[in-house]
């Protein structure tokens, strides 16, 4: 129970965190205002970094914890053959859209440096899917559950899912049609 509940309250933490500082920064400039473009990012990045390493964290322990706990007609070989390609396919996915972005894309740097002109990415996974990070992206969580024999981790991983997707919901595609001009 208490790993259940260190897991919710890190991924509480982390997409309220990072969505309410993006608000703020898109809204008032709380950032760059105070530390200018480049440690306004900085001071947000280090934070978020260590948000999302604990948010990891605390969904592998919870998966550790509830181990062994699946029960599914299945054999285990082919239960840990489907995590393992649910964790291959999540991380190349995740890793090549980052890729693709840069490393100041992955936390958001066009809150704190909005492009002159519209900007809309249509290289690598994003010619086939329109947010490949926060959708096929995620596979790995429910691979990992998975590999562990995790139920509760599946139950975790559908929540991590749908949080983050509400946060894309919530913060990161409004802002993405206000700077590319599109109407929601």
């Amino acid at each position: 129970m208490v790993a259940l509940l260190y897991c919710i309250a890190s991924r509480l933490a982390y997409v309220l965190f990072t969505g309410i500082a993006l608000r703020r920064q898109e809204r008032n400039e709380a950032y760059t205002r105070a530390w200018g473009v480049e440690g306004g990012f900085q001071r947000f990045r280090r934070v978020v970094s260590v948000l999302m390493v604990n948010d990891v964290f605390a969904f592998a322990l919870l998966c550790l914890v509830t181990r062994d706990t699946i029960e599914v007609a299945a054999p285990r070989a082919v239960v840990l053959v489907v995590g393992l390609a649910l964790v291959a396919v999540g991380i190349s996915v995740k890793v090549w859209a980052a890729n693709t972005l840069g490393g100041d894309a992955y936390y958001w740097y066009n809150f704190f440096a909005p492009p002159r002109s519209p900007h809309i990415v249509l290289a690598g996974p994003y010619r086939f899917l329109a947010n490949p990070m926060y959708t096929v992206g995620y596979l790995q969580a429910y691979g990992f559950a998975l590999i562990m024999g995790s139920s509760t981790g599946l139950w975790a991983a559908a929540f991590l899912h749908a949080s983050i997707l509400a946060f894309y919901f919530a913060v990161e595609k409004p802002h993405f049609q206000r700077l590319n001009g599109i109407r929601p």
